[in-house]
């Protein structure tokens, strides 16, 4: 049985009166108002679902009210009702935003059912919108790191652009992601969005993906087919995995760049295409050309605008915030509660090197999330130390010492964690600064710095430093490359036993 709210707006009592009788047995609420005035009194009190108005009212007639309802409150369906309107104004209703128009005497079957046509179309369009939403939301870059804010800032210069797009980084990093967020901030938002793994299609049949072809091109073509180029026609491409590009293929893709024009394989007719072509791979593609594996041609008009992801161990200040993200989004998608991770929880994933970075961070915090156990009715999962210990036995020696206590702002859980990293990098490599460096995938003058200002001494294994640092310790990452040279001598490169030699030449205690 229905359960809408529907307001019915008529100057005649004898019409409102059959209406109300007539939706109410069928399980409507209904409302009722006599004029326009009293009408848009009661959206603005009360949320309906539809409105069935009258087009001949006293003062205000119904066109007008329509253009004010449909203003005020988007995506209401309204029913325009009359028993003597002229076409014109029947399409002036509907080009103003009316879904329907019902002639008085209107019988039960047919309000019934242009009624609920309505109603399922206002469903639809808003499980849409919210689709849409969540979409949006989820495809969103997560982290306000510097390094995030920089890939932000230039997906918004560059988006609008029809400017290619070469997207590179370690895998997980999020490429098709930030594919999605060029696409989504440029001008063909509203057009397709096409996307084509290089390497999950075999090389004889890759033509055929990228091109289409005709009927009878091939053993098995029994008709013709367009390829994603033609799919894409004023919108984008997105190809993943360029570097798995075959070689017989690539000389056709560059042509589809030059001149902007394809032809399908067995074809001889030549397609314009007006598409733009944001790739992704995981490789070294100047490696690629050395070896004479991709062309350089080609190299050259993808890489028009280079997008270099940072792998997550570079940003790990992000983690929280990406795994509140994961976590939200594991409950709306498994429709479980929305777990909480424990400080304790968060301090071992900070002490993770994250190899799949953020893919891997998202199917683990999806896993813990799932596998939660309530803490009573209405209260979250706690996602504890332990459920990390088991998703990551690896941390349970170094990610014992890492625990910081409960009650401690994050950014000292966080100053905690990274001096642990550091520390167990330190002990790994025999306090040598040049190894952990580039282990730690730091400049060494930046790990010179950091070592001092965390007050870390050679053989102390605790979690905090051993007297307070003369400045605050830095919780942020080095985001800009090093334009001085190190000044570390080479000679000396080990940290000493009681004392730590900074950039400047400064000792420390």
């Amino acid at each position: 049985m229905a359960h809408e709210r529907i307001l019915l707006v008529d100057d005649e009592p004898n019409i409102l009166g059959a209406l109300r009788r007539a939706l109410e047995l069928e399980g409507f609420r209904i409302d009722v108002a006599g004029d326009g005035p009293r009408a848009l009194a009661k959206l603005g009190e009360t949320r309906f679902d539809a409105i069935l108005l009258d087009v001949v009212l006293p003062g205000k007639n119904g066109v007008e009210v329509l253009r004010d309802v449909v203003g005020a409150h988007p995506g209401l369906p309204v029913l325009m009702m009359s028993g003597n309107a002229t076409l014109e104004v029947a399409v002036e209703a509907v080009r103003l935003g009316a879904v329907d128009f019902l002639e008085k005497p209107i019988g039960t079957d047919k309000l019934l059912i242009t009624l609920g046509n309505a109603l399922r179309l206002a469903r639809l369009e808003k499980e849409a919108a919210d689709a849409r939403r969540r979409s949006l939301r989820d495809l969103q870059m997560v982290g306000g790191s510097a390094k995030m804010l920089q890939l932000g800032e230039l997906v918004r210069r560059a988006a609008p652009s029809s400017a290619r797009v070469l997207i590179t980084g370690e895998r997980g990093t999020g490429k098709e992601l930030v594919a999605r967020a060029f696409h989504g901030a440029s001008k063909r938002q509203s057009a397709p969005f096409i996307k084509l793994n290089c390497a999950a299609i075999p090389a004889e049949l890759l033509e055929s993906e990228l091109f289409g072809h005709e009927k009878g091109a091939f053993t098995g073509a029994t008709k013709e087919r367009p390829g994603k180029f033609e799919l894409a026609h004023g919108g984008t491409l997105f190809l993943d995995e360029i570097g798995d590009l075959a070689q017989a293929a690539q000389a056709k893709v560059l042509r589809a760049l030059q001149e902007g024009e394809i032809e399908r394989v067995g074809g001889s007719e030549t397609l314009r295409v007006d598409v733009r072509v944001l790739s992704a791979t995981n490789k070294d593609l100047s490696e690629e050309i050395r070896k004479g594996r991709f062309r350089a041609d080609l190299y050259d008009r993808l890489n028009v605008i280079p997008v270099t992801l940072p792998p997550l161990r570079e940003h790990k200040e992000d983690l929280p915030a990406l795994v509140q993200a994961f976590l939200e989004r594991a409950s709306r998608e498994n429709d479980c509660p929305v777990a909480k991770l424990g400080d304790d929880a968060l301090a071992l994933l900070l002490l993770h090197d994250w190899p799949g970075n953020v893919r891997e961070l998202k199917n683990l915090v999806e896993r813990l999330c799932i596998l939660a156990e309530p803490v009573g009715p209405g209260k979250p999962a706690i996602i504890d130390a332990a459920a990390v210990h088991a998703a990551l036995p690896h941390l349970d020696g170094g990610g014992a010492r890492a625990r910081p206590t409960r009650g401690r702002p994050l950014k000292d859980q966080l100053v905690a964690a990274e001096r642990e990293i550091v520390v167990a990098a330190l002990e790994a490599n025999a306090y040598q600064m040049a190894a952990t460096a580039r282990e730690l995938g730091l400049e060494r003058s930046h790990l010179y710095k950091k070592v001092r200002l965390l007050g870390i001494r050679r053989g102390s294994t605790d979690s905090e430093p051993d007297s307070e640092p003369d400045t605050q310790p830095d919780t942020q990452p080095d985001t800009q490359p090093d334009t001085q040279p190190d000044s570390e001598p080479d000679s000396d490169d080990a940290l000493g036993p009681s004392a730590i030699t900074s950039s400047t030449g400064d000792a420390m205690d």
